[in-house]
């Protein structure tokens, strides 16, 4: 039995509440992404050290601390960006229209989240903990009454032929249904049906995914048409689409319990759950 480098019970999620702390997720992200996977900072992210951009100032920041560290903002060991629409619509769009024509998620519903910048230190990437995240998450959506949250998930690399056989899994068995499925744009379009899904051994596939990607697809995500390289980030992206009705029951009767909020899992009139 494995030993935890940490103790789940002083593990705490909450959202940031200061500019201080939205800092050090910036600092956490820049962390993780530019010096552990090696995204290509620009000169200004370079000089600060930080992961930033236009969108920090106007998302929440759900906030992983490991409250047995010394107190202050060292105890951050992960984050994720939370930006529903509308505040996305007050200030004009969302980050994932960079890669994706969202329109049909847009479309087919109202209260939408975007998830993004998910990030966690090495020693903390562990099931107890991306269970205290997704429950801050359902805290998020009941309090907003999300019905859908999308956002993009990376593959860590930028040759989409070394996890062909992900991708294609990806397509053949969770694919959004056409009246909510984004597709990456036409001069970014990597197609992700790369082998006929006779070939692939599904099982084999689903368990080498990145632990995001499987956590998305376990609670219920399809993905969008087509993948995405960011040379920046050194990613190639997928977009995940997740009605909150989508959400295992398992999922949604935990999630009660520990919040003791309601979860939507109603399907809008017009609409039926895929």
């Amino acid at each position: 039995m494995s030993i935890l480098p940490y103790d789940p019970e002083l593990i705490e999620i909450r959202l940031a509440n200061s500019p201080e702390e939205i800092k050090a997720a910036q600092s956490l992200r820049y962390k993780v992404f530019y010096e552990e996977y090696g995204a290509t900072p620009c000169e200004e992210t370079k000089k600060t050290k930080l992961d930033a951009d236009k969108f920090d100032n106007i998302a929440d920041h759900l906030i992983v601390l490991d409250t047995a560290l010394p107190e202050g903002t060292d105890q951050m060991v992960g984050t994720y960006r939370l930006l529903r629409r509308d505040v996305a619509e007050k200030h004009g769009k969302f980050y994932t229209s960079d890669e994706y024509d969202i329109q049909p998620i847009l479309d087919s519903r109202d209260n939408i989240l975007e998830l993004g910048r998910s990030c966690v230190l090495p020693n903390y990437r562990t099931r107890p903990v991306m269970q205290k995240l997704w429950q801050g998450i359902a805290h998020y959506v009941a309090d907003h009454q999300i019905e859908m949250m999308f956002g993009c998930a990376s593959f860590h690399g930028t040759d989409p032929s070394a996890f062909s056989d992900q991708l294609a899994y990806l397509y053949h068995y969770h694919l959004a249904e056409p009246d909510m499925c984004p597709r990456a744009l036409d001069e970014r379009y990597i197609d992700m049906n790369l082998h006929a899904k006779g070939d692939l051994d599904a099982k084999r596939v689903f368990v080498s995914m990145p632990p995001l990607l499987k956590g998305y697809i376990r609670l219920g995500a399809s993905i969008g048409d087509g993948a995405v390289i960011d040379h920046q980030f050194n990613t190639t992206d997928v977009c995940i689409v997740m009605p909150t009705s989508q959400i295992t029951d398992k999922y949604v009767n935990h999630y009660r319990r520990v919040t003791n909020k309601h979860i939507s899992t109603d399907v809008p009139a017009g609409k039926e759950a895929s």
